[in-house]
């Protein structure tokens, strides 16, 4: 049987998604992002995978999250996106922000991690043939590589984009000092940094207390963050107790020992606050992220359409009262993952 090629919906534009200019540039991207980490590889029903991509692209999503490693395994969450892009998106393309990234260990040997100039070169060619493009619209370098000089992972990524492989840049956790030598190199080398990609929940704040986010908005750039409900824990995943298939069980990511009986009960009160603005945990979770002055956008990784449907429902509530963000502050203090 031929699969009946996808039409979008005709009003993906008008159902509620919000978009932000990204820092300085012309680019404005939703500030819901949908995130390739771990749901998208081969062990994820492919089906799943396409009907979670139709949903968002549906709703007003047009930024798509991937890297070479993400899967599980390596490679093959941009092979699905692949996949789904041929016999879905290609027409849409024009449409679609992909980016993709390297700097984590992706195949062995000597070549096959970090920052060198080798490495991201190799990984950009694979990234492209694996998600079937001719092109990313941002090429991220996914982490500091202390022992590769800087200039060259930049250099690199200068290159990438003059050869056409990439329109933008992006850095991914780099250290403030060495964010600020990078959006520096760029902005010389007639290459700005786009966006800057790193955590940002409300267990882990460090972005916003050490330097690093007003480092992005100081430069013109934008700031894109991961994991914003902490592993599912900013969700009601966890309270009442530890779920026999969550992630903590399983010890993916998160182990049964970080979720203590005191956490559960902090996770309580933040329901509590959700339930009070008429939001779901999770959907405040991605609202708080979204609150912060310089953040773009909010990456999202989901395993089902309907907990992608829940988070998109953030955008219709950004705003907090300042007894709001207090009592938030006041729960969490001294929280750790």
């Amino acid at each position: 049987m031929i699969e009946e090629m996808y039409k979008a919906a005709t009003d993906r534009y008008d159902c509620g998604m919000v978009y932000r200019r990204c820092g300085n540039s012309g680019i404005f991207l939703p500030v819901i992002s949908l995130g390739f980490w771990h749901n998208f590889g081969e062990t994820a029903p492919l089906e799943r995978s396409k009907e979670m991509m139709r949903y968002a692209f549906d709703h007003g999503v047009t930024s798509f999250d991937l890297a070479n490693n993400y899967g599980p395994g390596y490679g093959t969450a941009e092979e699905t996106f692949g996949y789904v892009f041929d016999k879905s998106f290609r027409p849409y393309r024009d449409e679609m922000f992909v980016a993709s990234k390297a700097g984590y260990d992706m195949w062995p040997g000597p070549y096959g991690n970090w920052g060198s100039r080798k490495y991201l070169m190799a990984s950009v060619d694979q990234s492209l043939r694996r998600t079937h493009l001719d092109y990313f619209d941002v090429f991220y370098s996914h982490r500091y590589d202390p022992d590769t000089p800087l200039e060259e992972t930049l250099q690199a990524l200068v290159d990438i984009v003059r050869a056409g492989k990439a329109l933008y840049v992006g850095i991914s956790r780099w250290p403030v000092e060495a964010a600020k030598f990078g959006f520096d190199y760029l902005r010389r080398h007639d290459v700005p940094c786009l966006i800057f990609q790193d955590r940002l929940n409300m267990i882990d704040r460090r972005v916003s207390l050490d330097g690093t986010l007003d480092n992005v908005v100081e430069n013109g750039v934008g700031f894109i963050g991961f994991s914003p409900l902490a592993q599912g824990v900013l969700t009601g995943r966890y309270l009442n107790g530890i779920p026999a298939d969550s992630r903590a069980m399983q010890g993916k990511f998160l182990k049964t020992s970080q979720i203590s009986g005191e956490l559960i009960e902090k996770v309580r009160s933040l329901n509590e606050i959700a339930a009070k603005r008429g939001q779901t945990l999770a959907q405040m979770s991605l609202s708080w992220v979204l609150a912060h002055p310089g953040v773009t956008s909010v990456i999202v990784g989901s395993s089902s359409t309907a907990q992608l449907a829940d988070s998109l429902q953030a955008v219709a509530k950004m705003e907090f009262s300042r007894e709001e963000l207090t009592a938030i502050d006041h729960i969490v203090e001294g929280m750790s993952l």
